[in-house]
């Protein structure tokens, strides 16, 4: 079985070096997309040093990742350990029927952990919640 990947991204990504063959690869248009390079070969400061880097592409195998991509001089190639991608999703919880509290329960939990934040708060609350438990 092939244990290949591989992605691709459109655009330009102005690379970043965080040291110790560490890169930050970001894109802010037309998607909001960061790549962290993690082990990058020796190669890679003049592989990334002429801006911006165009046209990345990503391929991952069993225990290396390969970045290859165009920048000002032709097309280069980088060998990595590691390679994380991260693309934010500005609308990721909407689609969830999440709890929405209304007044009166915003207004209860807020008392309940501000009684929680004060000196000896939390043995209070908890005797509280033993007196108003119905006995059988």
């Amino acid at each position: 079985m092939n244990a290949k990947k591989r992605r691709n991204f459109s655009g330009a990504f102005l690379p970043q070096e965080c040291g110790n063959g560490a890169w930050h690869l970001s894109r802010a248009a037309p998607h909001e997309t960061e790549v962290i390079v993690q082990g990058a070969d020796r190669g890679a400061a003049r592989a990334f040093g002429s801006l911006p880097v165009m046209n990345l592409g990503i391929e991952w195998d069993t225990d290396t990742a390969r970045l290859s991509f165009a920048s000002g001089g032709g097309a280069a190639t980088v060998a990595a350990t590691s390679v994380i991608v991260h693309e934010p999703l500005g609308h990721l919880y909407e689609g969830l029927p999440l709890v929405k509290f209304d007044a009166d329960a915003r207004r209860f939990w807020r008392r309940v952990f501000r009684l929680v934040r004060i000196p000896g708060g939390r043995y209070l609350l908890k005797c509280l919640t033993r007196s108003t438990k119905p006995r059988p």
